[in-house]
């Protein structure tokens, strides 16, 4: 029963965290909406659109990852009681392969991207340039900052699975 209440509150945990992910989304889109509403300068202009991507991508990713892990609560406790060990042998599985995304996806490419972005504003002078990058370093560092705290509660939660003994 320990092992299905640890996964659980995992999972409660990633369904609380991805909501920011929809919060920022909806400033995303209202920034957009500003820009096109209240824009003067061709800067102003210019970031219409990559705000409205930036909110959309985020939301897309934020609804995505919510209803994934608000289904994966009660499937937790149908594979409980399945099959424990099987249960928890998945969870170890699947915990690992996710920190082996974070560590390429989330704490490589992205840092990567942003620093294409940051060129991009130095070497490009238009306002839609400007515009795009420094929406596109907003919106990955939202990113980072997500799963940043995703990546230390999946490697919590992982080390605790492994510690975990199951009685049959």
């Amino acid at each position: 029963m320990e092992l299905l209440k640890l996964a659980t509150e995992w999972a409660k945990a990633e369904v609380f965290s991805t909501r920011f992910f929809i919060y920022f989304a909806i400033f995303f889109l209202a920034a957009s909406a500003g820009f096109w509403q209240l824009g003067k300068t061709d800067l102003a202009k210019a970031y219409t659109i990559p705000m409205l991507i930036a909110g959309l991508l985020l939301l897309t990713i934020g609804l995505g990852l919510f209803y994934t892990n608000k289904n994966r609560i009660t499937q937790f406790e149908k594979a409980y009681s399945l099959d424990k060990v099987a249960f928890k042998d998945a969870e170890i599985t699947r915990a690992e392969s996710t920190l082996k995304e974070y560590s390429t996806v989330v704490f490589k490419a992205i840092p990567i991207l942003i620093c294409i972005a940051a060129l991009c504003i130095l070497f490009f002078d238009g306002p839609r340039w400007r515009a795009y990058s420094i929406t596109t370093i907003a919106m990955l560092v939202v990113i980072l900052l997500v799963d940043g705290t995703a990546h230390a509660r999946i490697t919590n939660y992982y080390k605790q699975l492994k510690a975990i003994e199951i009685k049959k």
